[in-house]
C-alpha cells in the first residue's frame, strides 16, 4: 500500500490550524502529510506556528513527506538575483531538518521570452548544482516539480516531466530528483507510463489530483486504478501527496483513493 500524505494546505482544513489538521488527519488514519511553504514567505496571511507544528507531528507519530521552498524564486527574469533563494534555501533546510521532513520542492520559475528554452534548462542545471553544493551533507533531497501552463501556471520554464529529468540528470546528485505529479502531468496531455520509464530512479516524489477539476480522485475522468497500476510498475514505492482542492468534506473527499492505493 502506498503511504498517502494530505496537504493540509488545502485538507482537513476544518479542524483549524495545521498543528490541528496534522492531528485531524493522524485521527483519520494517515501516517504521514505535506504541506507549503514552511514559514508563510509566499502566503502572510497563512503564518505557520513551527513549534506547535512539530509538536504536533511528533505527538502523532505523522511524518512530514515534503514542504517547499520559499520564496518563490524567478530564476531566468532579470534582474538574475538569486541570492534570497540561496539564504532562504539554509533556513528551509534547517527546518526541514528539526520538522523531519526529508524533501524541499523546488521549481523552474518563469521562462524567459530573451533567451532559447535549452539555455535556461541549463542554467536551472548550474543553479541546481550550487544550491546541492551548499546544503551537502544535510540529507534532504531537493525534488524539481514541472506543472501545467495549460491552466494553472501560464508561462512556467518546466511544463514537461522530461525536460525536468533533464535538469536532474544535469545535476546528478543522490539529493536532486523529480516531483512527478499526475495532475500537472495529465493536464499537459503526457503519457503517464513513457513519462515514468524515462524518469526513472529519478522520480523522487509524487503528487496527485484528478483532472479536470483538481479536485479529488473520484471528482475528474482519470481512472485511478489504471494511474496507481502504472505507478507501481514503474517501480516507485515512495509516498503520494495528496494536493488537491476538495470538493467535499476532507475526510469523505480521501474516500475513494484510500481504497485504490490500498489495493496498488
Amino acid at each position: 500500500m502506498y503511504q498517502l500524505a494530505p496537504n493540509i494546505e488545502l485538507l482537513f482544513t476544518e479542524a483549524g490550524d495545521y498543528h490541528d489538521r496534522v492531528r485531524a488527519a493522524a485521527a483519520a488514519g494517515f501516517t504521514a502529510v505535506e504541506m507549503w511553504g514552511p514559514t508563510g514567505v509566499d502566503a502572510p496571511s497563512q503564518p505557520k506556528d513551527l513549534p506547535a507544528l512539530k509538536a504536533a507531528l511528533t505527538e502523532t507519530g505523522t511524518e512530514l513527506t515534503a514542504q517547499l521552498a520559499e520564496p518563490r524564486t524567478q530564476f531566468m527574469i532579470p534582474p538574475w538575483d538569486h541570492s534570497e533563494f540561496f539564504r532562504k534555501l539554509d533556513e528551509g533546510v534547517t527546518i526541514a531538518q528539526d520538522l523531519g521532513c526529508p524533501r524541499i520542492v523546488v521549481g523552474s520559475g518563469t521562462g524567459f521570452g530573451g533567451w532559447k528554452r535549452q539555455v535556461q534548462l541549463d542554467k536551472l542545471i548550474e543553479i541546481y548544482q550550487k544550491a546541492i553544493a551548499q546544503i551537502e551533507g544535510s540529507s534532504i533531497t531537493l525534488v524539481l516539480e514541472p506543472v501545467n501552463v495549460r491552466v494553472d501556471h501560464p508561462g512556467s520554464l518546466l511544463d514537461r516531466t522530461s525536460e525536468a529529468v533533464y535538469v536532474a540528470r544535469g545535476v546528478d546528485s543522490p539529493f536532486f530528483g523529480v516531483l512527478y505529479d499526475i495532475y500537472h502531468s495529465a493536464v499537459e496531455g503526457e503519457d503517464m507510463a513513457a513519462e515514468l520509464a524515462n524518469g526513472g530512479d529519478l522520480i523522487k516524489y509524487v503528487q496527485l489530483a484528478d483532472a479536470p477539476g483538481r479536485g479529488e480522485p473520484g471528482s475528474g475522468s482519470l481512472d485511478w486504478t489504471e494511474r496507481f497500476g502504472l505507478l507501481r510498475a514503474s517501480g516507485y514505492d515512495g509516498p503520494v501527496g495528496l494536493e488537491y482542492y476538495p470538493t467535499q468534506e476532507s475526510e469523505a473527499s480521501v474516500a475513494h483513493v484510500r481504497e485504490v492505493a490500498a489495493s496498488a
